[in-house]
């Protein structure tokens, strides 16, 4: 389902009762919001280190980036810390932007179907709408890319 032109200033995360992230508070910047499967993993390691060698440009272009998984927010913690990652990393624990976003797909790998996150990358614009989406991403060259892009608007 295209994500096109939706709107996600009203979006936020809870925990329990806490908004623990939202949206809104980046109004007026670019957002390169990016769901990949899993920390610590060689092609999610790969991306995430994409982005944070680039972020001084994506800051100059009032573009922030922010990766979400399922991982914990200790785990997320330890990742960052282990390869000083320069992003915010989401705990999307009861997959609420997973839903939102439909990139909570039936995976098969070996054979065995299960439940995760489809790598998936979104740009969000300085009013909150979402202006493109980029589905099964491919890690090589994509940040790159995603670059080009905001360069461009």
């Amino acid at each position: 389902m295209p994500n096109i032109g939706k709107n996600v200033c009203n979006l936020k995360l809870m925990h329990g009762n806490e908004i623990i992230f939202s949206f809104s508070q980046f109004i007026g910047k670019n957002i390169i919001l990016y769901f990949y499967p899993k920390d610590n993993t060689p092609s999610c390691t790969q991306e995430a280190k994409d982005f944070t060698s680039l972020k001084s440009e994506f800051d100059n272009l009032n573009t922030i980036i922010i990766g979400v998984s399922t991982d914990s927010n200790q785990t997320h913690d330890k990742f960052i810390a282990k390869y000083n990652l320069k992003l915010k990393l989401l705990s999307d624990v009861d997959n609420t932007l997973c839903e939102y976003f439909d990139i909570w797909v039936e995976k098969n790998m070996y054979g065995k179907k299960f439940m995760g996150i489809e790598r998936s990358t979104f740009l969000i614009n300085t009013s909150g709408i979402i202006i493109k989406e980029w589905r099964k991403v491919k890690v090589t060259g994509h940040a790159e890319m995603l670059l080009e892009t905001v360069r461009e608007l």
